[in-house]
């Protein structure tokens, strides 16, 4: 394979430039031996997307090392002097989860505001994401940076930038630090001379406050007393939750939790797992083992940065099953509003926040209390900007999304698996308090608002190449939208780059009352939703599905579960997605 000029003259600056020996023996080393890696490494700077700087680490323009990593703080730096121009210190928050090199990255970000003369809070040690986001809060801080490459494979870094309330940036924040980091050409530019006197180091006393908010949300501590002994098993997968979950759990008053020993061991090389993705099922298999060894009623299972969490509850056959973030979501809405209702703090002053590709489920049973329901883009960040435009006029309850991300309480600004736990846990003691289980609860939930399911499948392209195909996957949808799928016709196109609900019929459109994203949505006639949306941080395309019947007894469940399952396959099948 022939170099392209562009990508040798980017490769060459790395080779003539400031930058250190090893570095350059393997930049060297790729241009000798591996064009196509070469060419991935430097066809295009890493950009910040949905979830901020993430990639693979490597030498490289578009990886994750020293320089790409101390040439976007030099630009979130520069974009914060600007915007906060009075303030002397401005002031950052700064962690890191336990992936390779996430320690090493947190210092140089640490290294390069502090040369720029900012004040930098600097975790100790590893710390979840959520908790950074409460220290944000907490500690007056002007912005934080979150070293983490969430639930991506072991060979991925990066970084998620937060603004002054805690939640990760948008716009028009997150485009301007761009344009900042865009301007930073060279090494050079970057301030790399650390000043240790303006690196405070925090730790035990934000874990001490951050542990009494999430206690306080406790709604049922006299259910949790009776059933005390509720045998919980839970899993960091090698992450950050290893310190905070079991010690959260044992504040909210639970004395049976075992935790997953070999995968207690913090290790960013994930070495029992495929990934770490609570998402994925084999990654909780080592939990779900432990879990029928010690007949326990709770698995749940955290990411490495601790702000998502996937559980597995017992069904009616006495068998651990896993489910979905759409059903952990509704177990967690229902729960929350029913004992918010029983002990009186609804008063019609209160909202709860989900996204566009999460299930229609939870609007239904937040319209049954009463309380309004806020939908947004996909990303916790919109969240929290839905949570940040009423405070002060109305007070956020929860909040959640499919992707297995929860937010209870607004003291933090992001997904909060930490919380989340707690209140998982909660819920499991509320229920075994009237003999049931958290399975028994979500078929009552189907029962009264309808058997809502959900799929959804990821379409991976890398490199160069593959992020032009998932483009043109999109330009094709939107020239050539589907007629019908699954033999049901297409009756409403919702494009949210376009800002455009359209009645195919009639072809009436009406606007849509969000920032713009690349998604797009097919409601079909028979009721049926297919999202359609390329990740902002991974080189994905994904499609989500989600269907939905009555559910009429508990003895139906099973056969109306198959309908929908052979449903979701008839789409996917009529979409050639498989």
């Amino acid at each position: 394979m022939e170099i392209e000029k562009s990508i040798s003259e980017r490769a060459q600056i790395w080779l003539n430039g400031s930058f250190d020996d090893a570095t350059k023996a393997a930049v060297k080393q790729l241009m000798e031996t591996n064009p196509v890696e070469l060419t991935d490494s430097f066809y295009r700077d890493l950009e910040f997307g949905t979830g901020g700087l993430r990639g693979v680490m490597g030498v490289g323009t578009n990886r994750m090392n020293k320089y790409t990593v101390g040439m976007a703080t030099q630009g979130l730096a520069n974009y914060l002097k600007l915007m906060f121009p009075a303030l002397d210190p401005v002031k950052m928050a700064i962690s890191h989860d336990s992936r390779n090199n996430s320690k090493y990255f947190a210092q140089i970000v640490a290294e390069v505001l502090s040369a720029n003369g900012f004040r930098v809070f600097l975790f100790d040690d590893l710390r979840p994401t959520p908790e950074l986001s409460f220290a944000i809060r907490k500690l007056g801080c002007q912005s934080g940076v979150m070293v983490t490459a969430s639930h991506n494979p072991k060979e991925y870094n990066g970084y998620k930038a937060y603004w002054d309330d805690g939640a990760q940036m948008i716009a028009p924040h997150d485009e301007n630090v761009i344009r900042e980091v865009q301007k930073i050409t060279s090494i050079d530019d970057v301030k790399w001379a650390g000043v240790p006197e303006n690196i405070v180091s925090i730790g035990a006393e934000i874990d001490v406050e951050y542990l009494d908010r999430i206690q306080a949300l406790s709604l049922s501590p006299e259910a949790i007393r009776r059933q005390k002994a509720l045998k919980i098993v839970y899993t960091p997968l090698h992450g950050c939750g290893r310190k905070l979950v079991p010690d959260i759990l044992a504040r909210f008053g639970f004395e049976n939790i075992h935790m997953v020993s070999e995968q207690a061991i913090a290790d960013g090389n994930f070495p029992t797992v495929h990934s770490p993705n609570p998402e994925e099922h084999d990654a909780l298999d080592m939990a779900i083992k432990l879990a029928e060894e010690l007949h326990a009623d709770l698995v749940m299972a955290t990411d490495p940065d601790a702000d998502r969490v996937g559980i597995a509850v017992r069904n009616h056959k006495n068998e651990m099953i896993l489910l979905n973030g759409n059903q952990t979501a509704a177990l967690l809405f229902y729960y929350i509003l029913s004992r918010w209702k029983e002990l009186g703090k609804l008063n019609g002053n209160e909202f709860i926040v989900s996204t566009i590709v999460t299930t229609k489920l939870l609007s239904e049973i937040t319209k049954s209390f009463d309380v309004e329901y806020f939908e947004c883009l996909t990303g916790f960040k919109f969240i929290a900007d839905v949570i940040r435009q009423n405070e002060g006029k109305k007070q956020y309850i929860v909040g959640g999304e499919e992707s297995y991300g929860y937010l209870i309480g607004d003291f933090v600004r992001d997904k909060d698996a930490i919380s989340a736990c707690a209140l998982i846990a909660e819920t499991a003691a509320w229920m075994a308090d009237a003999g049931k289980s958290l399975f028994d609860l979500l078929i009552e939930i189907y029962q009264k608002y309808g058997f809502y399911k959900e799929g959804l499948i990821s379409v991976t392209r890398k490199g160069k190449s593959g992020a032009e195909e998932i483009q043109q996957i999109m330009v094709d949808y939107r020239t050539k939208p589907p007629v019908s799928i699954n033999n049901s016709r297409v009756v409403k196109i919702k494009d949210y780059l376009l800002l455009s609900e359209k009645e195919v019929a009639t072809g009436h459109e009406t606007p849509i009352h969000l920032p713009k994203s690349n998604v797009l949505q097919f409601l079909l006639e028979d009721g049926s939703i297919i999202s359609v949306r390329p990740s902002g941080t991974e080189p994905k395309i994904k499609f989500y599905f989600g269907v939905r019947e009555q559910l009429r007894n508990i003895a139906e469940f099973e056969q109306t579960e198959q309908r929908l399952d052979e449903k979701i396959a008839g789409i996917i099948a009529s979409m050639k997605l498989k």
